[in-house]
C-alpha cells in the first residue's frame, strides 16, 4: 500500500479548562489553507456553543472514527480530524483507518453563539487527555469555544511545541473523493422522531457481522425501521451495524434521526448515510457497502480523472469557490458558462483533491481544502494507473471510428469492450463480471473511454 508521512505541528495541545464565567475549549490547529493562502495555525471560531455538552459528545464521536478500524481491527488507527469554517459553521470530519467510515460534525449557525465563523481548513488536535476532559464535560454551564490558537500569544512562540507524524494512505484520501461522489446519489429514505430513533440504534447488534452473512437492510415500518435480509421499496442497507457505533455519544440529545441512502435496484450492497439531528448541529455516519470494503476501492470518480476536459473544467471552477457552505451546481454552470453535467464531473475532480464534499442533508456540495497531498490520490489510483499504462502500450484497439466494441489486450489476455446506450461500457473482463459497473468501470473500460476521447481530440468521430 503507497503511503506518505503526514506531519501535523501545533503550538500547543488542545485542552478543556475551567475559566472566568464557564469552561475553555481550546482547539489548536496545524497547517491549513485561508482565503489568504496558506497559514501554519489559522484560527477560525472563538465564541460560545450553545449546547456544550452536545457538541463535546459530537466532537468525540468524530475522534472515535478517526482512532477506529472496523476492519482488521488490530491495526491501529489515529488521524486527527479535519475543520472546516464555511463562514456559518463549523465542519469536523474524520475517515477510519480502514477507510469504511466517513463521519462528520456540522455545528450550524444556532450552535454557535458571539462571534462570526471564519472560511478554511486545517487538522485539529484532539488528545487523549482532551477526550478524557470532554467525555467528564456534564451539565450546560457556558462553554467558550477557540478553534486556533490565541494571535497574542502565537506571536511570542518560538516554534510548534507539539508535533504529530502519522502515516497517511493514498486510498484513505481517495476514501474522502468517493464517498463524496457516492453521497451525491443519495436520497432520505426515512426519517425517525428521537424516541423510536434511540430505540433502533440501541437495539443494533454491537458486533461484526459473522463471516459468510449477506448485508443486513432496513426498511421503513411506521415510525421506525425493520431489518431485513432482502432489499424492498425504501430499503437501505446497513452492513456492518456496529459501525454506528460512534452515535451511541450523542443518541440521548437526538430529536431525529435520518437514513440517506440509493435506490435499492438489483440487491447488491451500497453504501447509506445516517443523521443523527443534534440542537445546533448535525452527525453523520457514511457507510461503505461492505466493513472489509473501503470507499477507496468504488471507482465513481474514474471517469472524471480520466478526462483532460474535466481538468480544465476544474481550474475554471475551483477559482469561483468561495469557501461556501452550499454549491449549487447550477449557479457553477451559469458563472462558468459550463453545463451542469461538466460542473459536476469538475467537482468529481475537485473532490479527488479534497477540495469539495458533499452534504446530504443540504443535498449540495461544499468547499473546503484538505490540509494533505491529495494530488497522489489520483496519480497512484491504481484503475487510472494501468488504464493509462494500456493506452501507452498500444494495448486499446477501437473497432472503426464508431461506437461499438472494442478490444483490449491485457497480459496474454484479450478483452472486449462494448458501448451500450447511454454510453455505459461493459467489459468481458472479471471485474465487471462481479460488479457490473456499481464500482466505476474496470481499467480496460477506462483505456477504452481516453482512447475514444484521444480520437475525438484528433479530429476523429465517435
Amino acid at each position: 500500500m503507497t503511503r506518505s508521512v503526514q506531519a501535523l505541528a501545533y503550538a500547543r495541545p488542545s485542552a478543556l479548562t475551567d475559566a472566568t464565567g464557564g469552561r475553555h475549549l481550546g482547539l489548536e490547529t496545524a497547517g491549513g489553507t485561508t482565503p489568504l493562502g496558506a497559514e501554519a495555525h489559522p484560527q477560525f471560531f472563538a465564541g460560545f456553543l450553545t449546547s456544550p455538552q452536545v457538541a463535546a459528545r459530537g466532537l468525540l464521536a468524530v475522534a472515535d472514527v478517526a482512532a477506529a478500524r472496523y476492519h482488521q481491527r488490530t491495526r491501529p488507527a489515529s488521524l486527527d480530524p479535519v475543520v472546516t469554517g464555511n463562514g456559518d459553521r463549523l465542519r469536523f470530519e474524520s475517515f477510519s483507518g480502514c477507510c469504511g467510515v466517513y463521519a462528520r460534525l456540522d455545528v450550524l449557525q444556532e450552535g454557535l453563539d458571539g462571534a462570526d465563523t471564519g472560511h478554511g481548513t486545517t487538522n485539529v488536535d484532539v488528545n487523549n487527555p482532551l477526550r478524557e476532559a470532554l467525555s467528564r464535560l456534564a451539565g450546560d454551564d457556558p462553554l467558550h469555544l477557540r478553534v486556533g490558537p490565541e494571535e497574542m500569544v502565537v506571536s511570542t512562540l518560538d516554534g510548534p511545541v507539539v508535533e504529530k507524524k502519522v502515516p497517511l494512505p493514498d486510498r484513505w484520501l481517495r476514501g474522502f473523493a468517493e464517498a463524496q461522489v457516492v453521497s451525491g446519489g443519495f436520497d432520505l429514505r426515512a426519517e425517525l422522531p428521537a424516541a423510536e430513533a434511540v430505540r433502533f440504534l440501541r437495539a443494533l447488534p454491537r458486533t461484526a457481522d459473522a463471516g459468510g452473512r449477506g448485508p443486513m437492510w432496513v426498511v421503513p415500518a411506521g415510525r421506525t425501521l425493520r431489518p431485513t435480509t432482502r432489499p424492498g421499496p425504501g430499503a437501505v442497507c446497513l452492513p456492518g451495524p456496529d459501525r454506528l457505533g460512534a452515535l451511541q455519544r450523542v443518541l440521548r440529545h437526538a430529536t431525529a434521526l435520518r437514513v440517506y441512502g440509493p435506490p435499492a435496484t438489483d440487491g447488491a450492497a451500497t453504501a447509506a448515510a445516517w443523521e443523527v439531528v443534534l440542537p445546533g448541529m448535525r452527525l453523520t455516519l457514511t457507510l461503505s457497502p461492505d466493513p472489509a470494503r473501503g470507499f477507496s476501492g468504488e471507482g465513481g470518480v474514474l471517469e472524471a480523472l480520466a478526462t483532460d476536459e474535466a481538468a480544465a473544467d476544474a481550474d475554471l471552477v475551483s477559482v469561483l469557490l468561495a469557501w461556501e457552505p452550499r454549491i449549487d451546481p447550477a449557479d457553477l454552470a451559469e458563472q462558468s458558462g459550463l453545463s451542469v453535467a461538466r460542473v459536476r464531473a469538475a467537482l468529481a475532480r475537485l473532490g479527488t483533491a479534497g477540495r469539495v464534499g458533499y452534504d446530504v442533508a443540504d443535498a449540495a456540495y461544499f468547499h473546503r481544502e484538505l490540509p494533505y497531498d491529495a494530488e497522489r490520490a489520483e496519480r497512484h489510483n491504481p484503475r487510472l494507473v494501468a488504464a493509462r499504462a494500456l493506452l501507452a502500450e498500444g494495448a486499446v484497439h477501437l473497432d472503426g471510428t464508431t461506437a461499438g466494441t472494442a478490444t483490449v489486450l491485457s497480459g496474454e489476455r484479450r478483452y472486449q469492450v462494448r458501448e451500450a446506450s447511454g454510453g455505459v461500457l461493459s467489459c468481458t473482463c472479471t471485474w465487471w463480471a462481479d460488479y457490473r459497473g456499481r464500482r466505476g468501470p474496470c481499467k480496460h473500460a477506462l483505456a477504452v473511454r481516453m482512447a475514444k476521447r484521444n480520437l475525438i481530440a484528433a479530429g476523429g468521430t465517435r
